[in-house]
């Protein structure tokens, strides 16, 4: 397992560039640099050439800048169908009977606990571990990638629950059913619960990279999965955030996770391709002068 201790004197090949293409290139037996669909194979290949000519870490920030756009939008769409499904009720009638259960079930040193674990994922707690993560690995790695890819990824999830809060302007549920401190900003979606899900899911994904252990891999994810479920949770069981926003930012925070994790695989297979003397425009190998 590589990246196992982080603290340990790095090898020269688990550095830069070189440490990229032999480690990050794929998880377990699958391969990040091979597209198999057409769509795939056509944006490899204009990447390729984006990156030709800005250079490879800034066609990466340009495509996470569009990305980030297209996530943007991308809750305007979801805001769309929030309040389609709340006008037929749908999942929206899981909302009180949730909250009524959450209220049931709580108790002093309960909500206190829930409490100090929910801010984890608030604005100092996420931020920090999102800057402490992203500095480690950009040390040890001795690369750009990791502090691109944790400060887009943040930026983005930010985007889009600003967006949200402005679309639909929800009202949270009353004070009366909630645990303070009380929360006045608008309730969808959980920005908790939407950055905790694309910060961590990013985290994770840079960690999997470096670990050629099965058990590590899953352990890793497992244990992002059961963080990022138990702050939507935490968000439902406080009051500060109805079922359905903590819903829409797991959503909308994988399928931002998934837009990064794509711009990373199109960075991977650019280098790839550069190291191997391919020229985008054909497709081949340069030939040798």
């Amino acid at each position: 397992m590589t990246d196992k201790n982080l603290l340990g004197r790095p090898r020269p090949d688990e550095t830069g560039p070189e440490g990229e293409l032999r480690h990050d290139r794929r998880v377990g037996s699958q391969e990040l640099t091979d597209w198999r669909t057409p769509l795939g194979r056509f944006l490899a290949a204009l990447f390729h050439r984006i990156s030709r000519a800005l250079g490879p870490n800034k066609a990466l920030v340009l495509l996470l800048v569009i990305g980030a756009a297209i996530a943007t939008a991308l809750t305007y769409v979801v805001s769309e169908v929030y309040e389609a499904v709340t006008e037929t009720d749908g999942v929206a009638l899981l909302d009180q009977p949730l909250l009524d259960a959450a209220i049931s079930a709580r108790s002093p040193w309960l909500d206190g606990a829930v409490t100090h674990f929910t801010d984890i994922a608030g604005v100092i707690g996420m931020p920090v571990l999102a800057v402490a993560t992203m500095l480690a690995l950009a040390f040890r790695r001795r690369s750009w990638t990791p502090v691109i890819l944790i400060a887009a990824a943040g930026v983005g999830s930010l985007l889009m629950t600003i967006a949200g809060k402005e679309l639909i302007g929800r009202a949270r549920p009353e004070t009366e059913d909630a645990v303070p401190p009380y929360e006045t900003s608008p309730s969808f979606p959980s920005g908790h619960t939407l950055n905790a899900t694309v910060i961590v899911g990013i985290v994770a994904y840079l960690l999997i990279l470096r670990q050629s252990s099965v058990v590590a891999r899953v352990l890793t994810i497992s244990v992002a999965a059961v963080f990022v479920l138990a702050i939507g949770a935490s968000r439902v069981f406080l009051g500060h955030h109805w079922f359905t926003d903590v819903l829409a930012a797991w959503v909308l925070g994988l399928a931002w996770l998934a837009v990064v994790i794509t711009a990373h695989r199109l960075y991977l297979t650019t280098r790839e391709r550069d190291a191997a003397g391919i020229d985008p425009g054909k497709g081949t190998a340069a030939p040798s002068r």
